[in-house]
Formats: structure tokens, sequence, C-alpha cells
């Protein structure tokens, strides 16, 4: 069985300029991943606060001997977004695409398919591989069962899976973040920057079912495979991905590579992360054939 590769996927929130740079020169520093995701996936807006510091970012990163791959918007919308992306096409980074018109873009290049396209069968996984993919990041709603069965269809094609952080479900033209406080899209004033761990949506009688950030639906829950990446990893998943939350995602990092490592069992690190999470609940429902927001004990 090949060694397992530990990643750490795009920031889906808007986190101030300096934080965002500082939490990135801190895993390049301490974190044992081995390839990171930069780049805007939710909201364009968002791009010009970030960019004085990216190429810095990128820099320490491959300093540190990560592996940087440049997240492309999950839905592009306007000429300026695609002429951006193409920009991006030129230079020398691998790129995730996160909607069907970038993998348009790249067609023919090498590239990352993101989980925000739906690549659910054999047909499609094929497609992919046949314009260019080399590696694949499954849905959040894909079952152990679906991953295994796809992970070994395509065997010339890595592939990924989310093991922790809140999944990605939906995005949308619409702003749910700037409608809750009262203001529109084009005049958002940024109200997403306001919870930079994504907002809580509940139901009618108050339980906290989704989180919303921007234009995104998430998970509300942490999504938590332990015991999973060992099955996943037999069947020929490559690459496991973090998910950026705001949190000590250094310490998340060297709990998930010492399990991976053989150095942790899952129910100590079980233990640490509900700890680091607080009053986030952990799931796993998904990747069980189960409703998302389940946990299913392998005990």
């Amino acid at each position: 069985m090949a060694p397992s590769h530990l990643t750490l996927g795009p920031l889906y929130y808007h986190w101030p300029a300096e934080k965002r740079r500082d939490f990135y020169f801190r895993i390049a520093d301490e974190a044992p991943v081995d390839v990171v995701y930069v780049g805007e996936v939710v909201c364009s807006k968002r791009e010009p606060f970030f960019d004085p510091y990216q190429d810095q970012v990128i820099e320490r990163l491959e300093k540190a001997g990560k592996q940087v791959v440049l997240s492309s918007l999950a839905l592009l919308t306007t000429p300026r977004e695609l002429t951006e992306l193409q920009k991006k096409a030129q230079g020398a980074h691998l790129i995730e695409a996160n909607d069907v018109s970038a993998v348009q873009t790249l067609s023919g290049k090498p590239f990352i398919v993101g989980p925000m396209i739906n690549v659910m069968n054999e047909g499609t996984l094929a497609a992919m591989a046949a314009r260019g993919a080399i590696r694949v990041v499954f849905a959040s709603e894909l079952s152990g069962k679906s991953i295994g069965l796809l992970a070994a269809a395509q065997q010339k094609i890595e592939t990924e899976v989310q093991v922790f952080g809140r999944q990605p479900l939906a995005i949308s033209m619409r702003c749910y973040h700037a409608r809750a406080h009262g203001r529109d899209k084009d005049h958002c004033r940024y109200a997403c920057e306001l919870d930079p761990d994504g907002m809580s949506a509940d139901t009618i009688v108050g339980q906290p079912i989704l989180t919303i950030n921007g234009t995104q639906t998430l998970t509300r829950g942490y999504v938590v495979l332990l015991d999973e990446m060992r099955e996943m990893a037999k069947a020929g998943v490559t690459h496991f991905r973090l998910a950026p939350q705001d949190m000590d995602m250094v310490k998340v990092a060297q709990l998930y590579r010492g399990f991976l490592d053989g150095r942790f069992e899952s129910d100590a690190v079980r233990s640490e992360l509900k700890s680091l999470t607080e009053s986030v609940s952990l799931i796993n429902g998904f990747y069980h054939g189960k409703e998302g927001k389940t946990f299913v004990s392998n005990g």
C-alpha cells in the first residue's frame, strides 16, 4: 500500500488578509502536510484583499517543501473571473478546478478536479481523466463504498477525500450572508467577515443544521474520518484532506499525521479533536451511507 499524502484544502472563509497570511506562514513552518491548496473558492470580491500576500505565502510554503495548488472559484460568472483563471493556467502551478467551465479552460493540461464538481460515477471520472485530470477530490456526499469503487476504477488518477472539517455542500449565485444582515450581494459590505468559521443556519426550532459562508453552504459539524482512512487507503485513495477551520490547524495536522504514521490510535485522536473543536459536533454520516449530520461509531 502506497504512503498516504496529507493535504490542506483551500480556506473557504473570509479572514482578514494578515490573519490569512500568518495562518499559511505557520502551516509552512509547523504543519506536517504534503500539499496546500491556496486560492479563493467562494467569492471573487474577496480576492484583492489577499493578493498582496499570496506570492509570499506560496514562496514560504514551497521553501518548506509543500506542494502548492491554486484553487479556482466554484462559480465562474464574469469575463474577468475567466480571464484570471486563464492567466493562472499559464503558470507553473497545478489548478484545482471547482467549476465545469474551469475544466473546459484547463482541458489538455494537468489539473485537479475539486469537490465542488460532482464526480460520482465511472463515466464522469473517465471523462475528467480524458481531459487531463490527474487527481479528483471526491464530493462530500459520496459513501465509502462509492469512493472505493471509483478509486479502483481509474488507478492512474490520484484520488482525494476530505477527512476533517466542515464539508462543502453547495454554492449559489445569491449571498445568504448578505441577506441575513439586511444587505444585497452587490452591497454586501463583506458581511461574511463577521463569521470567521461560518454562520450557523438553524431550523425553526433552533437546532443548528448547516453553515453559511457567503454564497456557500457547508455542513454544521466537522467531518472526522480516521479508521475510515485505512479502508480508503486499501481501496486506492492517495490523498486525505483537512479543511481549514478557525482553530489550531497545526495541531489537527499533527494528530492526523501521527495517526497515518501509526503513532496514535483513533480513539485518542478523536478525543483530542473533540477538545479542539469545542461545541461543534463531529460527523461522518455521508461516508457510512447515512444522513451527513450523524456520527457512526466504528466500535
